[in-house]
């Protein structure tokens, strides 16, 4: 497993997904799918989507 970082090349929108996806070792359109499906539940899931934005370091390579 990889430290939590956001990658430099394969980000849609800010890396959060691809960045989960490859600490946990799933596709990044599993956990992008997975993350559009949990917005039609009620929950704070794009408020933490922002935190995670803000506090995951970018990979440096």
């Amino acid at each position: 497993m990889t430290t939590l970082t956001r990658p430099q090349n394969q980000k849609m929108i800010a890396g959060v997904c691809a960045g989960l996806a490859a600490r946990f070792g799933w596709k990044p359109g599993t956990v992008r799918l997975l993350f559009v499906l949990s917005c039609l539940l009620p929950g704070p899931q794009f408020v933490i989507y922002l935190v995670l934005w803000v506090m995951m370091p970018k990979r440096p390579y």
